[in-house]
């Protein structure tokens, strides 16, 4: 798949030179529909968030996508040190189907007179040719700016501990009031086989329901530091490939829904 996306890119470029800029622009969009992104809020109470990064990417690649890792998040590394004016210099090429963009901070120099760092997406994409699935790791705020109102289902991250679930459903939040955001997924750094995992996850399911009117879309748990097979885990499969298939011109719900029912609406005012 990577050669022919690349051989498409090249045809389109060549095309390109000999139309009109009308007929340009129309296959400089055509390009950028091909191109898909995945947003996950960062979550600082989720000790292997990077071990979870490596987890996620990988197991996208295994869908056949060329995936482009930008990290974001006030947990990332440092940026190169052109990345402001040159993101190309910062990306750094790990396999045939896998690159990493260090960009902690970057998307604040993309902000337009609107507050809206969207630019930032076509600017990565564009230092990185030939990737076609953009795996986004920011901070929620920053994540709010740079998606705005695309129609995505945003990937939420947590862990077996109480504070990390109260973020998850902090950014939940965030995302719901900045983007009209309505539905998420999740992904638990977590031993599957852990007894009150499921409940954890359908703690904050009926908590984004009752509080948020949000839906948990669906849920996996993987171990990223101690299974070194958690990127095949079959709940993480499922996941991304209904990610995968989303049509962005249309909300996509479960067929089954991956949870009970959650109780009718507290009136309380907090779910914690």
């Amino acid at each position: 798949m990577g050669e022919s996306f690349v051989m498409r890119r090249a045809a389109f470029a060549a095309a390109a030179a000999r139309q009109p800029a009308d007929q340009a622009s129309g296959l400089r969009r055509l390009f950028a529909s091909r191109r898909r992104l995945l947003a996950v809020a960062a979550n600082p109470f989720v000790p292997a968030s990077q071990a979870l990064l490596e987890t996620l990417s990988a197991a996208l690649a295994a869908h056949g996508r060329r995936v482009l890792v930008v990290d974001a998040a006030s947990s990332a590394p440092p940026p190169h040190e052109t990345a402001l004016f040159d993101l190309a210099a910062g990306v750094e090429r790990l396999d045939d189907h896998l690159s990493y963009l260090a960009a902690r901070g970057v998307p604040l120099a993309h902000v337009d007179t609107h507050g809206s760092a969207a630019a930032f997406i076509d600017a990565a994409f564009d230092a990185a040719p030939g990737h076609d699935l953009m795996l986004l790791h920011a901070d929620p705020s920053d994540l709010a700016r740079i998606i705005g109102r695309r129609p995505l289902r945003p990937l939420l991250v947590g862990a077996d501990r109480p504070e990390s679930i109260k973020q998850a459903y902090a950014a939940a939040k965030l995302l719901v009031q900045r983007c009209g955001l309505m539905t998420f997924d999740l992904v638990l750094a977590a031993d599957p086989e852990r007894p009150r995992v499921p409940a954890i996850a359908e703690r904050l399911a009926s908590c984004a329901d009752s509080f948020l009117g949000a839906v948990l879309h669906d849920w996996a748990a993987v171990d990223p530091l101690f299974d070194p097979a958690a990127a095949q885990d079959p709940a993480l499969q499922r996941l991304l490939a209904a990610q995968l298939a989303l049509d962005e011109a249309a909300p996509h719900l479960p067929a089954t829904p991956q949870r009970s029912t959650p109780p009718a609406r507290a009136a309380a005012p907090s779910p914690f």
